[in-house]
């Protein structure tokens, strides 16, 4: 799986795990040309979260399984392994997941854990001490910021369910099950629009789309 960076210099970038050498890793997607293999990642990892640093021109990349975050250059290279802190690890299923650059950090879930990490970028583009910024998430995926500062909504795949987390770590529901939520495994935001991807996983019902108004879902939290 992979989460998508804005396009940057018109190219999209994707991970690919194939569990192989040869084609797993991150993929450049140029308009009129053929798909292109831009950094090799290790073939017994996961790579999973994507995120794109624009001032440090480079994309940030967790490994799940490997409890690595990768960085690697914009135009292709080989990969930095750029934390590889105790808090990214799995307890047995997948640890590091979703990714984002915000606020001088790398943001980074950890879906076994059920934690929202926050990982400083200092100063030579080394990686922070990690902050836990939220607990309690269970089966925590994918997440984006709202918009108002460092609230956050966040997929959580088993419990079918996407919270909202304020910036103290507590989190409340949005939308759930109740309203068509099968597993969720991503969310964007375009605009005042958010949109949640449903993967059904386990249900083996209803894969979908959910798109609701951003305000809409924020005056719905409820315990």
């Amino acid at each position: 799986m992979a989460t998508l960076p804005a396009p940057a210099d018109g190219a999209t970038y994707v991970l690919y795990a194939t569990g192989g050498a040869d084609l797993t890793g991150l993929w450049r997607l140029t308009p009129g040309k053929a798909p292109q293999q831009v950094a090799a990642l290790p073939a017994n990892g996961l790579p999973n979260g994507l995120a794109l640093d624009r001032h440090l021109k480079r994309l940030c990349i967790t490994d799940s399984v490997l409890g690595t975050v990768w960085t690697v250059p914009l135009p292709g290279g080989r990969p930095t392994a750029w934390s590889t802190a105790p808090e990214l690890a799995s307890t047995g299923f997948l640890g590091a997941n979703g990714a984002k650059v915000h606020d001088g950090a790398l943001w980074v879930s950890n879906l076994d854990k059920g934690t929202l990490l926050r990982i400083p970028i200092r100063h030579g583009n080394r990686a922070g001490v990690p902050q836990v910024k939220a607990t309690g998430l269970a089966g925590i995926d994918d997440f984006a910021f709202t918009g108002r500062g460092n609230e956050v909504l966040a997929t959580l795949n088993g419990p079918n369910k996407v919270v909202r987390i304020q910036p103290n770590g507590t989190h409340t529901t949005v939308p759930d099950a109740g309203d068509g939520l099968q597993n969720p495994t991503s969310v964007a935001l375009r605009g005042k629009e958010v949109y949640v991807l449903s993967a059904a996983y386990s249900t083996a019902k209803d894969p979908n789309l959910l798109r609701a108004r951003l305000h809409g879902l924020l005056g719905s939290g409820r315990q």
